[in-house]
């Protein structure tokens, strides 16, 4: 029996004990041959502080943007499926948007925990955009054209709709520029928001040209949680934005793990993705080819330590993301059933022996910028 259906049985039998009673979604699963056996033992995520704020969220997270439908073709039916096998798997840990498809992500997810008893166990962490502009703000980008206080506290009223809720867990500005932080005023509304009861964390996302810029604002406290993309090609983090993050008791949230699926090894050179599903312009041009170059060159190293029969390419990918232990949690996009299972079953996995990520770490690659607003 493969490990992926090992997993599968492993998370049918945690779905009882996380949560007795039977939903309707449960049959819907029973149909697509995921049973309840009685003889196997559940896989547990782990928990890790986030920061030093008193709560802790599972090492595995939920990422939200495929519910939005830019990853293409996704029906919310598939996506409710997913994300509470993902909640019963123990996964409490839930992000998302804005701009994942203009709500429909935090709207799907609002849904899901409507049906749950234990929705206040979850962290859903949201993200505000700036005002219509260039995607990375540019350094001549003023905060009071991206990101003024009438525009923050309407957009976080429209959060707080989408979600169905009070008060928002964690509200992230989605990015940011290192032009404003002589001037954070943006952060200091968020701030008195917090004090208001209307958000319980105030976070920033990284910009991706230029991750450090959060650090100082780190420093000052201005911000609880940072969210930054880490992987085996991006890994600017681990030479200061980790150690600052350790200093100042700032929760670390990983995005983009799987190098948006580059790094499941499943893409070959010629791959091209619909036009619906923004990675058509994310690997456009030979940007593909070069990373699976650089793919297989991973697969090789993984390949010397005699791994790649227990540990798949994605496996190798979310533990490495993992390695850092100021990482809070590494939310990775799950569309479906079966993407839960191999990433809960990742996280599960043994650590990477230390020779390894040394090899690993050797894999930074310095490509520029392939986002181009969102």
């Amino acid at each position: 029996m493969s490990r992926v259906a090992i997993s599968r049985i492993a998370l049918a039998t945690g779905w009882r004990a996380h949560r007795p009673g039977r939903k309707p979604w449960a049959s819907v699963l029973r149909l697509m041959g995921i049973c309840e056996p009685h003889n196997e033992q559940a896989i547990v995520i782990k928990q890790r502080p986030l920061g030093d704020h008193s709560l802790a969220v599972s090492e595995i997270g939920f990422g939200g943007w495929p519910l939005g439908g830019q990853w293409g073709r996704q029906t919310d039916e598939d996506s409710v499926v997913a994300l509470h096998a993902a909640l019963d798997a123990g996964v409490t840990m839930v992000d998302t948007a804005a701009g994942y498809g203009e709500g429909r992500s935090e709207r799907v997810i609002a849904g899901v925990l409507a049906e749950r008893s234990a929705a206040n166990d979850v962290l859903v962490a949201t993200k505000t955009p700036p005002a219509p502009g260039p995607w990375p703000p540019s350094p001549y980008c003023r905060w009071q054209d991206r990101y003024s206080a009438a525009y923050l506290r309407d957009n976080v009223q429209q959060r707080l709709t989408n979600l169905g809720v009070e008060r928002l867990g964690l509200l992230q500005l989605h990015t940011w520029t290192r032009a404003w932080n002589e001037d954070p005023q943006p952060l200091l509304v968020l701030r008195r928001m917090k004090e208001e009861g209307k958000l319980g964390l105030v976070g920033i996302s990284t910009p991706e040209q230029d991750q450090n810029c959060v650090i100082p604002l780190m420093q000052n406290g201005l911000v609880d949680v940072v969210q930054v993309v880490f992987n085996l090609f991006h890994q600017q983090p681990a030479a200061q934005l980790f150690a600052a993050a350790e200093e100042t008791g700032t929760g670390v949230i990983v995005r983009v793990a799987l190098d948006e699926g580059a790094l499941t090894g499943k893409y070959a050179a010629d791959h091209v993705f619909p036009d619906d599903d923004f990675r058509s312009q994310y690997f456009a041009g030979d940007r593909m080819a070069r990373t699976a170059r650089r793919v297989d060159a991973i697969r090789q190293d993984v390949a010397k330590f005699g791994l790649t029969e227990r540990y798949s390419l994605a496996d190798v990918a979310i533990k490495f993301a993992l390695s850092p232990p100021q990482v809070s949690t590494v939310i990775v996009g799950m569309r479906n059933t079966q993407q839960v299972e191999q990433n809960v079953a990742a996280a599960a996995l043994p650590d990477l022996p230390e020779a390894l990520l040394h090899v690993l770490r050797r894999h930074d690659w310095h490509r520029g910028v392939w986002y181009s607003g969102k």
